[in-house]
């Protein structure tokens, strides 16, 4: 047996893992027939303990047909299956030709005419291919055997031969291990594969892998393998000790769990506070800039400022201070309260400063580590220690840490300066703050003026909101979310805080979101309109008003700016920092700035005429707006594009896509009604063009629901929109198929994914929580209203602690991945909450007209 101890040790430190075995010969001993084979029990429970770990994969690739196999291997739910060398399983199946079927009955036939006259030989039939067994046949009669079997061999050349351990057999569809690994590498992302096997067909399998894989050849006979081990006992050891190695390397990563950050923000940058206390990311001087503090997405190298107690007796508890963006972080020994300073009533207009306070309440020794890190870590730096702080040098721009009463220890660290300091427990609380702009040392008005100011700030706004009977908190904190992700000076909204917190973890999507998609910050408004806020809708249209002033074209239109409303440069990474839970690369822009995406225009249209039916002013420059958006939507409608999710492949027409583009024109003549008092004959028309060729090629007959792309069979959860926005009657017969689908094929427990189909990118996405908003609202609206309120419920618990909400969800391991907090996960549950009260509201008022003797 090879020794493995460093391919162990190495595998099982895989951001993301696979391990795959053949099972005759690798998982069971080899049999006289197939039917005799028995699993190897201490191995298939290894195999199912590594399945079971977080992003981590079990998989099974055998000959077996995938109906034998099944009942080799029972109850092992969380060990993938596929049989016929790979060609059964995944949700792929391969569809027989009339040319392959004729093919296979015929060697069929001959193989178990040839198993009748051979004593011992067996002829196994599967989907996709028959194997002539031998292994049991007199050794003098193997000769004239293998005779027939050439003589099939060279009759049918359509049916590929596979030779393996004492058997022939006979395949017709191009299908191998080597190809299903490939597949399984690119479904899973995983960064790290091993296979074992023992034939001579998992010899594919052993040549399809890369370099930092590990090939383990089981039993004698040459192979592409690397490394060999004796048989199938020495498998269950090794799969063993391999279970072992991941569960420790896994529980020693340490990361915060996403949901559990806190967020902190002035409309100009946004924080993130772990649960024990530490800021673990911020950029300056916007939230679009570089980060200063990098924690989350590297470790100390990048930087963090963290404060807790020397000593803690307990975990630390956290929370917002009413409905405000103030944080409390408490243990027995001490609280920490952080906020940026509002104070002055429009923070972002106080031109280039940001007050990040973090106040200590010390009953209890505290430590305090902070350290500095501009550029994601890359810029030079130094920490100057002055009278009542820290001086940030070696940055352009003017930094201070104002820190009167603390004695600082600065050292210097291999990443650059670090500053310690020790707070001694007393009554008066100790007043820290990072103060961006200025390295000023002045003292300001009295801590806790400046807080309650900040916490007015926000609770006031909040105040002004018209809540639904639904989720009343919930509704208040994803409102004041959307508010902290506005870019203040312009209007802009971003789609989350953060850059590149991973979805799947360790995997590859890991995507730049501290930019304003005009689609999806309309979505937010149109939210924030359903609770009275006219503010903001008003602020962003500007912004998009902006926008479009500087294109060449309205109808070139990009998917993606910035907060100050320019475009994107190039997508770049950062090789320095590992990213969360050495989830790579670390990204930053996003490229997909420079797709296609026609849907932009309808959000944009749909939300200058909500303004208007709000009551708020529709401007010229509205109306304009409105009317350009159309004009460009006539001109690019009938195109492809890149679509709502961004896939990194060519461009199709998507039906999303098309829906998007009917909308901008029907609510564009709207907004010509509410303005110019007639609606726009030429935009409806085209519309109920757009309309009625969307219908007719979108919906799959066959498979009875509205499919991702036109003339196409893919199912995709953006189609949910179709009866949401307008353009289907929620109760018409394809809508309701339409939602069975979804939730049949894209639902996992009680979250719904984006789609299945390949999307150029290599790993498994979770719950897209939007997409599980759009299910509860379709299921409300299409009359199955308990199941919607029941879903719902569970959408809800997907909050963190202090109420935010993550991109995705993964319900395997019960942990949020993606970006955070995500503006569409927060408007989604605003939606949501909207529409079942005012079912909730529309059941009242029935049930009082029938309490009163109305029909």
């Amino acid at each position: 047996m090879t020794d493995l101890t460093g391919d162990i040790a190495s595998l099982a430190a895989a951001p993301i893992l696979l391990v795959a075995t053949d099972f005759d010969g690798t998982l069971a001993e080899l049999a006289p027939t197939p039917p005799d084979a028995r699993v190897h029990r201490e191995s298939l429970d290894a195999l199912a303990e590594l399945a079971a770990l977080p992003r981590t994969f079990g998989v099974i690739v055998s000959g077996r047909a995938l109906a034998d196999l099944s009942m080799k291997v029972p109850d092992t739910p969380g060990v993938w299956l596929f049989g016929s060398h790979g060609a059964e399983g995944g949700g792929t199946w391969a569809t027989l030709t009339d040319e392959q079927e004729r093919t296979l009955k015929l060697v069929t036939e001959q193989c178990r005419e040839i198993a009748e006259r051979y004593r011992g030989a067996m002829a196994e039939t599967k989907p996709y291919s028959v194997a002539l067994h031998y292994r049991a046949v007199e050794r003098g009669d193997l000769a004239r055997l293998l005779v027939e079997i050439e003589a099939v061999a060279q009759r049918f050349p359509g049916a590929k031969r596979l030779n393996g351990i004492e058997l022939s057999e006979f395949v017709v569809v191009d299908a191998d291990k080597g190809w299903r690994l490939n597949w399984l590498r690119m479904r899973t992302g995983a960064r790290r594969t091993v296979f074992l096997g023992d034939d001579v067909t998992d010899e594919a399998a052993f040549s399809a892998l890369t370099p930092q894989d590990v090939g383990i050849k089981v039993g004698p006979g040459p192979s592409a393998a690397g490394r060999r081990v004796a048989g199938v006992a020495e498998v269950g050891r090794v799969l063993r000790e391999l279970a072992d190695a991941r569960k420790a390397f896994l529980a020693g990563q340490r990361a915060v769990p996403i949901q559990q950050y806190a967020l902190l923000a002035d409309q100009r940058t946004a924080a993130l506070v772990s649960p024990e206390g530490s800021i673990d990311w911020l950029c300056l001087p916007r939230l679009d800039s570089p980060s200063v503090f990098g924690f989350t997405l590297g470790d100390e190298r990048h930087g963090r400022f963290a404060i807790a107690p020397e000593k803690p007796s307990g975990a630390a508890r956290q929370a917002y201070v009413g409905d405000s963006l103030v944080v409390r972080t408490s243990w027995p020994e001490a609280d920490v309260t952080d906020y940026f300073d509002c104070g002055e009533g429009r923070p972002f207009q106080r031109a280039g400063r940001t007050d990040l306070v973090r106040v200590v309440l010390a009953r209890a020794r505290v430590r305090v580590d902070f350290s500095f890190r501009p550029d994601f870590g890359r810029g030079p730096v130094s920490l100057i220690e002055r009278r009542d702080g820290i001086e940030i040098g070696e940055w352009a721009d003017p930094v201070s840490l104002y820190s009167p009463e603390v004695e600082w220890t600065i050292e210097r660290t291999g990443s650059g300066p670090r500053a310690t300091a020790i707070l001694e427990p007393r009554e008066k609380p100790y007043v820290l703050e990072l103060r961006y702009g200025v390295a000023s040392f002045r003292a300001t008005e009295e801590e806790s003026t400046r807080r309650a100011r900040t916490a007015q700030y926000w609770s006031a706004w909040s105040s002004s909101l018209k809540l639904p009977t639904v989720a009343q908190a919930a509704v208040k904190r994803s409102a004041l979310t959307l508010r902290a992700l506005m870019y203040g000076p312009s209007g802009a909204i971003a789609a989350a805080s953060t850059t590149s917190l991973p979805a799947p973890i360790g995997g590859e999507r890991n995507w730049d979101y501290r930019y304003c998609w005009p689609r999806d910050a309309c979505y937010a408004v149109q939210a924030l309109l359903r609770l009275g806020n006219t503010g903001m809708p008003v602020k962003l249209l500007d912004w998009v008003c902006g926008v479009i002033d500087q294109l060449e074209s309205p109808e070139k239109l990009r998917p993606i700016y910035s907060l100050a409303g320019r475009e994107l440069g190039s997508e770049g990474s950062l090789p320095q920092m590992g990213g969360y839970l050495e989830s790579g690369p670390v990204r930053i822009g996003n490229a997909a700035a420079h797709q296609v995406q026609l849907d932009v225009f309808g959000p944009i249209v749909d939300t200058v005429a909500k303004v208007a039916e709000a009551g708020a002013p529709v401007t010229p420059e509205y109306w304009r707006l409105a009317s350009v958006m159309a004009e460009a939507v006539a001109l690019r409608w009938s195109e492809p594009d890149h679509g709502i999710w961004e896939v990194r492949t060519p461009k199709r027409h998507h039906t999303h896509s098309r829906v998007m583009c009917w909308l901008a024109l029907r609510r564009a003549s709207t907004v010509a009604e509410l303005v110019l008092g007639a609606r726009r004959p030429a935009w409806d028309e085209l519309a109920e063009r757009i309309r009625q060729e969307t219908l007719a090629r979108s919906w799959n007959a066959e498979k009875r629901y509205f499919a991702a792309h036109l003339d196409g069979s893919e199912i995709d959860a953006a189609v949910l929109v179709m009866g949401l926005c307008g353009f289907l009657e929620p109760k018409d017969d394809r809508y309701v198929s339409t939602v069975l689908a979804v939730q049949r094929e894209l639902q996992e427990e009680n979250v719904v994914r984006r789609y299945l189909y390949d999307d150029g990118l290599t790993g498994i996405e979770g719950g897209f929580l939007l997409c599980t908003a759009w299910m509860i609202e379709a299921l409300a609206m299409t009359g199955r209203v308990e199941s919607a309120r029941a879903m719902f419920e569970e959408y809800l618990k997907l909050q963190g602690p202090t109420g935010l909400m993550a991109e995705q969800w993964d319900p395997r391991h019960g942990v949020a991945m993606g970006n955070f907090p995500q503006a569409y996960s927060h408007i989604g549950l605003i939606n949501c909450a909207c529409t079942l009260s005012a079912l909730a509201a529309s059941e009242s008022g029935a049930a009082d007209l029938n309490a009163a003797g109305h029909p």
